[in-house]
């Protein structure tokens, strides 16, 4: 019985521990912020935390030639496609205490981030 006693009470006890002190993201409060939209469909905007995050990002629309193929899949040509490309960063504090810094291009070619943290794929 006061083996029962004492799991219960160890149970209360670290489930009414007191939650890990600090501030989280989620408590973290936006310092900065801008934002810009062209009709012509780019755009701008930023923001900074008192945390340390920070984005930066702006967008173009830009025309680019695809290869056209018919219903078998034989080129017939080419067509002038939208394609949307951003540019911009990101930076945060990891739980290391390490400041990361992220930029990075998103267009046809796909998301294309660099940072010193990130490994570089060999060169052919």
């Amino acid at each position: 019985m006061k083996l029962f006693l004492g799991v219960c009470a160890l149970l209360v006890t670290l489930i009414h521990a007191a939650p890990p002190q600090g501030k989280t993201d989620a408590d973290s409060q936006v310092v900065s912020q801008n934002s810009d939209i062209q009709p012509d469909g780019s755009f701008s905007y930023a923001f900074e935390t008192d945390n340390g995050i920070k984005v930066d990002d702006q967008g173009t629309i830009k025309q680019v030639k695809v290869p056209k193929t018919d219903a078998s899949g034989k080129s017939i040509g080419e067509d002038v496609v939208p394609v949307s490309v951003q540019t911009g960063s990101f930076q945060y504090t990891a739980p290391d205490g390490q400041v990361l810094t992220i930029k990075y291009v998103a267009d046809e070619n796909g998301f294309q981030p660099q940072g010193a943290h990130i490994p570089v794929a060999p060169t052919a």
